[in-house]
């Protein structure tokens, strides 16, 4: 009985580590599927993990960008198809997700309390099937075109498109009744937390034009076309629902994307 008294107490090695580094275990558990363990979490943790939003978006995006160097000898429209289709299957679609509900809220309601009915409902409507077609074909067909700058374009754009919805958690209210869903948590992010997420595709586009994989002024369209669509987004959600939800900011990422992408295509494009 006195040996299990006296034996030492095995440290808790989540407990030591602080919640800014296991947000980071936190926000890959949050944004995909890839199984990195780590419960429970903390709600510091999950605060911090939207500092390290854009950070997932890196490993996503050269995740994609490895998949589509292998195949892109079966052509840019089939690589650009099979990295969208990864990018969807690591991720759960967890955003096109959101931007199929976002689509159906905002397309199908006229009243306040319509929209978040409609939200809460997990049936895909005509506008979201429509939002979600015009998006994935906008995407395949952009990577298609830039050709063998899509890698580079994939590691960007993912990191900068979850970028845009981390500024909308400290700047706008949360608005969905469930005060027990994880992106309550989540969304509980402020000006530090923003400030370190904005670091990680600041440093990527910083490299990628130090290294002339990128230039100026496209680095300078990608952050426009991208912040242009989330202050649209960010004032659209606000008349309609006084505040964000976490379909919103999937959706904002979504549109963000596309947007990014489609900046730089213009950038590099030569003409049909």
């Amino acid at each position: 009985m006195s040996e299990g008294l006296d034996t030492p107490a095995v440290p808790d090695r989540r407990a030591a580590m602080p919640p800014f580094l296991r947000g980071a275990r936190a926000a890959l558990t949050f944004l995909t599927r890839v199984p990195v363990g780590g419960f429970p979490y903390s709600e510091a943790d999950f605060r911090w993990s939207s500092a390290w939003f854009p950070w997932v978006g890196l490993l996503l995006g050269a995740a994609q960008a490895l998949v589509f160097h292998l195949v892109l000898r079966a052509g840019p429209f089939a690589a650009a198809a099979l990295t969208v289709g990864l990018g969807m299957l690591l991720t759960g679609a967890f955003h096109e997700d959101g931007l199929a509900d976002t689509a159906d809220a905002l397309g199908g309601a006229y009243e306040r309390r319509r929209l978040f009915e409609i939200l809460k409902d997990s049936r895909v409507g005509s506008f979201g099937a429509g939002a979600l077609a015009v998006v994935l074909v906008l995407r395949i067909a952009l990577l298609a075109r830039l050709g063998a700058a899509a890698p580079l374009a994939l590691i960007l754009t993912q990191s900068l498109s979850r970028l845009p919805p981390i500024w909308m958690m400290v700047a706008m209210p949360y608005v969905t009744a469930d005060a027990a869903a994880k992106s309550r948590l989540v969304t509980r992010a402020g000006a530090a937390q923003a400030l370190v997420a904005t670091a990680w595709p600041a440093l990527a586009i910083a490299v990628a034009v130090a290294q002339r994989w990128l230039s100026l002024p496209e680095a300078a369209a990608m952050v426009v076309g991208l912040a242009a669509t989330a202050l649209v987004c960010a004032q659209r959600f606000h008349a309609r629902a006084g505040g964000i939800t976490g379909d919103f900011l999937g959706a904002t990422q979504q549109v963000g994307e596309c947007a990014a992408l489609l900046a730089l295509a213009l950038m590099r494009g030569d003409g049909p």
